[in-house]
């Protein structure tokens, strides 16, 4: 399900969590993939990453794709749901497991905290304890290096800037890292567009590829939207969800905050005349390289 051939060239995705309705800060990461991946004669898929079922409130994916279909951002094939790929996470675990990398850790987010907020490695050799715990994994002493579309020449040094990183939580869930590692395996994505608030995961990511044989995506971090307080926008600060009614509106603003310059013409046509104007002026390098822009 959602899975294309590595034949197929250029593979894209949008890939939210359904943790309330769409807002427009994750309006600018669908609209920037599907422009990316229309603009360069590829496929756009659609992930709903649900692995959290106390934190998405009922037909929140739904909401999503009707907002999505109102804004004519049209994905290829069909939506695949991370809640039914429980068993390629086990599989990916075990892959690890057997690589001596994964180890049982119940440092709580306060201990975390105080080291900084970068893992040290303290339960690395403590054994399995009887309590409820969380799976790191245990990260090379090195650099990860990639060179991003939007934001040039990346670099992390993961031991010591990220840390072992949780890739099971305490509460049993697949943490996110992993999962998103794994299905973009399984998608073959070729090209993630995304926002600048991932740009820190991204090497932990490459690391888990690397470890999982699996090839490694070109990179695209957007800014994103924040509000008056310079939060980002999201369910948590109140950020306010984008209305069918109003796609021309937030369709022209999106294009308008990604450095496309749309001709004032198409501020009131409709969602379709936009994007097929977009995609022909598409230009990921005038996208902002700031990694965040105040709305």
């Amino acid at each position: 399900m959602g899975c294309l051939s590595k034949a197929a060239g250029y593979i894209g995705r949008f890939a939210p969590s359904p943790s309330g309705e769409l807002h427009f800060g994750s309006l600018l990461a669908a609209v920037a993939g599907f422009l990316d991946a229309r603009s360069n004669k590829g496929h756009w898929l659609l992930r709903i990453e649900d692995l959290d079922p106390v934190r998405e409130p009922p037909q929140a994916a739904e909401q999503i794709l009707r907002i999505l279909e109102a804004f004519q951002l049209h994905w290829d094939g069909p939506v695949l749901y991370q809640s039914q790929r429980q068993h390629a996470y086990q599989e990916a675990l075990e892959q690890l497991t057997r690589l001596d990398l994964v180890y049982p850790c119940n440092c709580s987010r306060q201990t975390i905290r105080a080291m900084g907020g970068i893992y040290d490695g303290r339960c690395r050799a403590v054994g399995s304890p009887r309590k409820p715990c969380a799976l790191r994994l245990q990260v090379p002493d090195r650099i990860i290096t990639f060179h991003d579309l939007i934001q040039g020449p990346q670099q992390q040094h993961l031991h010591t800037e990220s840390g072992d990183f949780v890739i099971l939580r305490k509460d049993s869930l697949f943490a996110y890292q992993l999962a998103v590692v794994v299905d973009d395996g399984f998608q073959h994505i070729s090209h993630i567009v995304r926002g600048c608030d991932l740009l820190d995961s991204t090497p932990r990511q490459i690391c888990l590829q690397n470890l999982l044989d699996l090839p490694e995506p070109v990179y695209a971090h957007i800014p994103i939207a924040v509000n008056e307080q310079g939060q980002k926008l999201s369910k948590q600060h109140f950020a306010e969800p984008i209305q069918a009614s109003q796609a021309s509106r937030f369709l022209y603003q999106a294009l308008l905050f990604l450095g496309q310059n749309p001709a004032s013409e198409l501020a009131d046509a409709p969602p379709s005349e936009q994007l097929a104007a977009a995609v022909e002026r598409w230009d990921i390098q005038a996208v902002p390289k700031l990694a965040n822009i105040r709305i």
